[in-house]
């Protein structure tokens, strides 16, 4: 039996701690044991890890004088090397920003691997210095394998980073069975075929989600007269700025604010069209969940859009101008999918990505995909 270490900031709800979810509980259904490092022991979406998983907090000091702090932090990290260095056939950083995810996932074994989630050329608007910056912060070089889970991500790194080997595209894994019949949870708003339905599924943070552009478009179509509603699942430290803009233009009867919510799934079942409208993103997961429910999507050109181009939905740029387009257009025409999402070839598919990574870190056995058909 395999010893696999992960290490992440929390488990409060959002896309990549979801993520982190399913792929801890695949390795555990298929034998493994798994140690999570958390630098804070909270958050939601810890009561869906398997009971199997072993957690352990890691959490620095960040308050007192700065000496102090320095001394007692070294202390720690004594401590946390004496107990756990190179313990673990693989460790894997899953918060990529994280500095001390990267401390404890470089110690812990001799075969690590930094996660990626975003594209980061895009979050520092093309500045290959800051993005140097950023993952040499993270101590990038010392990993033995640097995955991305968009193709995107992957590029922009290897245009800064030329140079780098070992350097992965996987993405995540969908829980399909878990996810469909968390979807039938009864919710108060219904299905309404005489209205559009809008879907945002994110967390309210206008520097890089930028709702804003979704309620603006939102008033210039209700000045037209177009009828529709959106739903906003989610929350953060914008969404009173958000409820702030939807009084201002008027929208409280076509924007609904559901707050953040551990189980978005039948939102999805009661929607026509989700929406994106980010600066920027890694791989979706809310992308992967549309696919799921066969629902279109409207995005502005973020992370791997040509997914979405290929016959998902409909890709614009980013801006509140764009959105509306975007909005209306399928308020006008619609949106209909040709070809169903095919979650078992997909699922498949991330496997055999997997198992490329971990090839070199231990003898990777045939994965039993029952868990994620």
């Amino acid at each position: 039996m395999k010893d696999i270490l992960l290490g992440a900031k929390n488990l409060e709800i959002g896309g990549i701690e979801k993520s982190l979810i399913t792929l801890i509980n695949y390795f555990v259904e298929n034998g493994y044991n798994v140690t999570l490092v958390l630098e804070e022991k909270k958050g939601a979406l810890l009561k869906q890890l398997n009971t199997s998983v072993k957690v352990v907090e890691y959490k620095p000091f960040k308050r007192g004088f700065k000496p102090i702090r320095k001394i007692m932090n070294y202390i720690k990290q004594v401590k946390f090397k004496i107990k756990y260095k190179n313990k673990f056939d693989v460790s894997i950083s899953y918060a990529t920003y994280s500095k001390p995810n990267s401390f404890v996932a470089r110690v812990a074994s001799k075969n690590s691997i930094l996660w990626c989630h975003a594209d980061y050329l895009s979050l520092y608007n093309g500045d290959k210095r800051k993005v140097k910056a950023f993952f040499e912060d993270i101590y990038y070089d010392e990993f033995s394998k640097i995955v991305f889970v968009s193709k995107k991500g992957k590029e922009s790194f290897k245009q800064v980073f030329p140079e780098q080997k070992n350097v992965y595209q996987c993405n995540n894994f969908l829980n399909c069975n878990k996810i469909y019949e968390l979807s039938k949870k009864k919710i108060k708003i219904r299905y309404n075929q005489e209205i559009t339905t809008f879907l945002n599924v994110s967390r309210h943070d206008e520097k890089q989600k930028k709702l804003s552009r979704i309620i603006k478009s939102a008033s210039l179509l209700k000045r037209e007269n177009y009828k529709f509603r959106i739903i906003f699942v989610g929350e953060g430290k914008d969404t009173q700025k958000y409820k702030y803009l939807v009084e201002k233009y008027d929208l409280s009867k076509n924007i609904i604010f559901q707050g953040s919510q551990e189980n978005p799934y039948p939102y999805f079942k009661i929607s026509d069209c989700v929406i994106l409208s980010s600066d920027y993103e890694g791989y979706p997961v809310v992308f992967l969940e549309a696919f799921l429910f066969n629902k279109p999507i409207i995005t502005t050109d973020v992370s791997d859009f040509l997914d979405i181009q290929a016959g998902r939905g409909i890709v614009t740029s980013k801006s509140t101008k764009g959105i509306y387009r975007a909005m209306k257009e399928y308020l006008n025409r619609g949106y209909r999918i040709e070809k169903s999402f095919d979650a078992k070839k997909y699922n498949t598919n991330i496997e055999k990505q997997l198992k490329k990574i971990l090839k070199n870190s231990w003898n990777f056995c045939e994965y039993k995909l029952e868990y994620i058909r």
